[in-house]
């Protein structure tokens, strides 16, 4: 027998990955989602993402993994190059990206896209408006949108990245969970200066990491310009002000040879200009009350990880899943879905710490051995055991979280009752 869930409205803040993902799994429950989105319209940008392992799975069970599959990067490998723009050494798709047979990898605006569409017929997605205030009256929560508008749900989830509004709300301020890694790590569409074709180069310098890369899907001319540098502390500027950022960019990358100078020049005209920290989010519980946090807003684990987007897709399964098999009681659900998750997140996050370091190599000498390492590595007789041992790592990281079976999961659409509204604010 087929139980209604109790905490049937939910509320998700975030239409990036894990937000409509959840919403997708949570309409095959049989509850009610909405999902709100300060952007006036979907986020299409960003950079490649892994999905390695049990989120490949996720993607199967969600029925978008064919989707997936022919929006792949399809990378044929990278190189790295020296301060002439002489090939140091070259590496294959499958060393470079650490991947076995069965991963992939997706632009994130490819993947947000591909979960919208699966569920924009069927679950309201309100976008150009936020929450400004939550209530927990411990019945439902009363939440009030910056538009003016007020609603009430069952349930609130932070889906909403690392700087989380909902995080904000419900437990305080950031800076309270947040770790910072000791580096920043920028991303924006530029020009395809080094006609560059399904192939990354990189160009390390102290303390500095420069990647350009053009995947399958980038128009021939377009290519994407990556940018890591390590800092001592944080540097203060206001994360809405894009041309303050651009110039702390331009300012670390002053006096570089190699493409630099044209490759940061392109900062400027980028229109998904991309600026942060390489931080993670580290918190003792990830719901309170009604409220819940899900993909990095509960457990960022930075670009480092390369696990970011996976834990997104496996943390809505799981949230959704369990919710549904405690019929809608959050606190039996928010309490097996940490009891899953917490171990694989704080194994990536160990992962993420001790690999931040390695982005943004000190000295010449550190790099110079790197070099000599990637130059020889395919000629070398354990090659295989190297690359091997590389691919363990980080599959040990992308399978730490088991998968249960939930039912209602596995592609087929419950029974619709009407297409949902799609507005600039909550009705």
């Amino acid at each position: 027998m087929t139980h209604a869930p109790s905490s049937k409205t939910v509320l998700i803040s975030g239409a990036s990955i894990a937000g409509p993902a959840l919403a997708l799994l949570l309409h095959r429950h049989g509850f009610t989602p909405t999902v709100v989105e300060r952007a006036p319209e979907l986020r299409t940008g960003g950079y490649k993402v892994d999905i390695r392992g049990t989120a490949i799975e996720v993607c199967r069970r969600l029925g978008i993994l064919d989707e997936v599959r022919a929006n792949s990067t399809d990378m044929d490998g990278g190189s790295y190059v020296d301060a002439q723009g002489r090939t140091i050494g070259v590496l294959p798709a499958e060393i470079f990206g650490g991947r076995t047979e069965g991963d992939d990898e997706i632009m994130r605006g490819d993947l947000a896209r591909i979960l919208y569409e699966r569920t924009r017929d069927d679950v309201e997605y309100v976008f150009g408006d936020s929450i400004e205030a939550l209530h927990d009256d411990g019945h439902g929560v009363d939440v009030a949108f910056e538009s003016g508008r007020r609603r009430r749900f069952d349930l609130v989830v932070g889906a909403d990245g690392m700087h989380s509004n909902t995080r904000r709300l419900a437990f305080g301020d950031e800076r309270r969970f947040t770790r910072y890694l000791g580096a920043y790590i920028s991303i924006f569409s530029a020009p395809n200066r080094l006609g560059l074709t399904r192939w990354e180069t990189y160009h390390a310098r102290p303390k500095k990491l420069i990647s350009v890369y053009s995947t399958a899907g980038e128009q021939a001319h377009t290519a994407k310009n990556l940018f890591v540098f390590s800092a001592p502390e944080e540097l203060s500027y206001d994360r809405r002000d894009t041309a303050a950022q651009k110039r702390l960019l331009a300012e670390a990358f002053a006096g570089d040879d190699w493409e630099i100078p044209r490759l940061i020049a392109d900062a400027a005209e980028a229109e998904d200009f991309y600026f942060d920290t390489i931080s993670l989010v580290e918190m003792d519980r990830w719901s309170t009350g009604r409220v819940v946090l899900v993909g990095d807003a509960a457990h960022c684990v930075s670009p480092a990880a390369g696990q970011g987007t996976g834990l997104a897709l496996i943390g809505a399964y799981v949230l959704a899943g369990e919710l549904a098999a405690a019929h809608g009681d959050h606190r039996t659900a928010f309490a097996a879905y940490e009891r899953v998750m917490r171990p694989g997140v704080e194994l990536n996050q160990r992962f993420a710490a001790r690999f931040a370091k390695e982005m943004t190599v000190s000295s010449r000498w550190k790099i110079a051995l790197r070099m000599a390492m990637v130059r020889t590595l395919p000629r070398t007789p354990w090659k295989n055991l190297i690359a091997k041992k590389i691919r363990d790592d980080i599959q040990r990281a992308a399978n730490a979280i088991p998968l249960k079976e939930y039912g209602h999961e596995h592609g087929a659409r419950p029974e619709r009752h009407g297409a949902r509204r799609h507005a600039s604010a909550p009705a």
